[in-house]
């Protein structure tokens, strides 16, 4: 009896057929590979051209934050090899904080440069792009600007300057010129000396606003709790506003929050304000001095119940000399606007007649 024969085996020429499928397809696949690493390859080599040719410094980081790659400007920018470097702590070491929001200084070879930096994460979540910029030239510029409009502004004021200037100097000078009279006697030579001290010393502040004004504020930068100023302002005015049968109420919202900028500046500004509401009010009124946050900045604001401030005068409040008082020098508000702006925010007024007025002045939270 003989046995069936099997088709289980693989028919020789089905397997020639299967080897040629599976190699033309190995072949397909290896030309394929080869063709995107020539394509990586080249991608590679134009962004290495790219960020050589930027003129920014770029810094791409890992997930960790470390450095991967780092263009030769931004290896220039810190004189440093920067591959594998921890970013972040790196930063902290070199790049200070300024009082203009997003700018840092780099001091660097003896050498201050100011730079703008901006983060971007990369779209498969596995690192970020840095790229920095210096804008030193950008911001001497803009403080050269800012220098000129003050000096514009002090010569279109050259008239008004010297109004300002001959007022006191010859009430100074008429109250001195009675001093040599022989027939004066010790106690009114002590009260014409008391009012001619008063005048000079009036003509010395008029003098220092004015070069305060000109040359505007080098601000220096520490971090300071918002409330402990608050609360040092409140122990210096209230006993002021006191002595003038005001009632002096003041608050502060922002916790443990810390300002960074130049607090002398700063308490000089809101010293003005709530010196300029002591001085609005008479007997009986209220001064309201409030601190809370807002978005990304703080904010300050005094308020009394005053008469108000006409609308016609509000928009000229600001302006350098301009005064409603007699012994007034009209640069109290220019020179806070101008601490207020140098830490990127501003001063601003309600006022209603009859009801009142309110300064506001915000400073944003830089750092």
């Amino acid at each position: 009896m003989s046995l069936p024969v099997t088709d289980d085996r693989l028919d020789a020429r089905q397997l020639a057929d299967a080897f040629r499928q599976f190699s033309e397809a190995s072949e397909a696949l290896t030309g394929a590979y080869a063709g995107l690493q020539t394509q990586v390859g080249q991608l590679t080599e134009r962004l290495s051209v790219l960020m050589g040719a930027l003129p920014a410094g770029v810094v791409v980081l890992d997930r960790d934050g470390r450095v991967v790659q780092a263009n030769r400007v931004v290896e220039v920018m810190f004189d440093a090899q920067l591959g594998g470097v921890d970013w972040s702590a790196f930063c902290a070491e070199r790049l200070a904080a300024t009082e203009t929001p997003g700018e840092w200084q780099l001091d660097q070879a003896g050498e201050t440069r100011r730079v703008t930096r901006v983060d971007a994460p990369l779209e498969s979540g596995e690192g970020q792009i840095v790229l920095l910029t210096d804008v030193t030239e950008a911001h001497l510029m803009r403080l050269a600007a800012e220098r000129n409009e003050r000096l514009a502004a002090m010569g279109e004021m050259v008239a008004g300057l010297a109004h300002q200037l001959r007022t006191p100097l010859s009430a100074a000078m008429l109250y001195t010129a009675t001093l040599v009279q022989q027939e004066m006697g010790p106690a009114d030579r002590e009260k014409i000396g008391g009012r001619a001290m008063e005048r000079l010393r009036h003509l010395e502040k008029l003098i220092r606003d004015m070069l305060l004004f000109a040359r505007g504020e080098t601000l220096g930068r520490e971090p300071f709790r918002i409330c402990d100023l608050v609360g040092e302002l409140t122990q210096t005015l209230e006993p002021v506003a006191r002595a003038k049968g005001l009632a002096f109420e003041a608050s502060c919202a922002c916790g443990e929050s810390a300002l960074v900028g130049d607090r002398k500046a700063i308490a000089g500004a809101l010293t003005n304000l709530l010196e300029n509401a002591v001085q609005a009010l008479d007997a009986g009124g209220t001064i309201h001095f409030d601190a809370s946050l807002g978005d990304a900045e703080a904010r300050f604001s005094v308020t009394d119940n005053g008469r108000g401030i006409d609308p016609g005068l509000q928009a000229r409040l600001f302006e350098p000399f301009f005064t409603t008082r007699a012994d007034g020098t009209g640069l109290g508000l220019a020179i806070a606007r101008g601490v207020a702006r140098a830490h990127g925010g501003d001063i601003g007024i309600e006022s209603e007649a009859g009801r009142g007025s309110t300064f506001t002045l915000t400073l944003a939270m830089g750092g």
